[in-house]
């Protein structure tokens, strides 16, 4: 009787620390994944509009990291050497330093790379506006032959040989990595690269000091009906985001929105791009066949190229040497400290 007793007790006890220990266990789990899905804050300049976030895609901490650490692993191209940031430079407000990018395998891509900053405000994406979210847009660079050239399926199941990464893709989304939570963890990092800290900025925001009497005259010709560039670089982020021809000859094979369309009077359009950090993102175009701003500046200075369906707004501008220097000045005070990876 009393050896059965002691049983009892022994077996008791036993089950009182297994249920404890599963309990501590349940809590701490219950910690976790609180912590996992502490909201992210993004950080918007009060003179920003507001950014969209898809209802699928809602922001975290933990999730936010995930795609940060996803953005900068070349793990994610079929070779392992290539990541988003390889075209993406942090110091160069995330847009490349060479004309047309450069994939695996020493692949050629044939357009520039452009910034990522303050991406998550554009409602659409790729030079044509061909995608309508980023978590879209991922797929671009990662299964294009001449970018990442691999397999999202295959890029997946390669994270999730991963013990590291299976665990924080369980973590953040309670599933291992699929197409799905790959594209969100990093359309979610790519939302929280936002500026609005330029010089210009704070012009806006009532500090008449912050930009210099050049720059003021340049933002005055930039904004000028004479000039008229502020009606395709409209708004405080400095785009229309519409899809316009800005009278470059064609000399390659990429026909821009007619891509999509088919139709010959889209031929050479494409999305108009933001000027925020231009002084930082040379070369430019979308074939980057300009080395320099004041290559750009000439380009529209002589009314375009002449091509046939280049907008009736590109004409000829007949600026003189120091309005060139002006808007020069002007475009480095749209510089953002953040897109300089400061």
């Amino acid at each position: 009787m009393k050896k059965t007793f002691g049983a009892f007790v022994l077996t008791s006890v036993l089950l009182l620390v297994a249920c404890s220990t599963e309990t501590e266990q349940k809590e701490d789990n219950l910690v976790t994944l609180q912590e996992n899905h502490v909201p992210f804050e993004l950080a918007i300049p009060s003179h920003f509009p507001d950014m969209v976030i898809p209802k699928d895609n809602p922001l975290t901490v933990a999730k936010v990291e995930l795609g940060k650490q996803l953005f900068f692993d070349p793990s994610l191209s079929v070779d392992g050497s290539v990541s988003c940031a390889s075209c993406h430079l942090p110091s160069k407000a995330f847009s490349d330093v060479l004309a047309v990018s450069q994939g695996v395998k020493g692949a050629v891509t044939e357009r520039n790379s452009p910034s990522l900053m303050n991406i998550g405000f554009h409602p659409i994406f790729m030079r044509e506006g061909a995608v309508p979210t980023l978590e879209l847009q991922v797929l671009s660079p990662l299964e294009g032959e001449t970018e990442m050239a691999h397999n999202i399926v295959l890029a997946c199941e390669r994270l999730n040989q991963d013990s590291t990464y299976r665990a924080r893709f369980q973590e953040v989304f309670g599933q291992s990595a699929t197409p799905f939570t790959l594209t969100r963890a990093i359309a979610a990092y790519e939302r929280t690269l936002i500026g609005g800290d330029a010089p210009f900025d704070a012009y806006l925001l009532g500090d008449s000091t912050a930009l210099t009497p050049l720059q003021q005259q340049g933002y005055a010709l930039f904004t000028s009906d004479r000039l008229a560039c502020s009606s395709c670089h409209s708004g405080v982020l400095l785009s229309s985001f519409a899809l316009e021809h800005n009278g470059l000859k064609p000399r390659d094979t990429d026909p821009g929105l007619m891509r999509l369309t088919l139709n010959e009077a889209d031929r050479g359009k494409f999305k108009v791009p933001s000027l925020r950090n231009i002084a930082l993102t040379a070369p430019y175009m979308h074939d980057g066949r300009f080395a320099s701003l004041e290559a750009v500046i000439e380009h529209y200075n002589k009314g375009g190229d002449g091509v046939t369906n280049q907008d009736e707004r590109i004409r000829s501008l007949s600026l003189q040497e120091d309005e060139k220097e002006a808007l020069l000045a002007f475009f480095d005070a749209l510089t953002e400290a953040s897109g300089k990876g400061e």
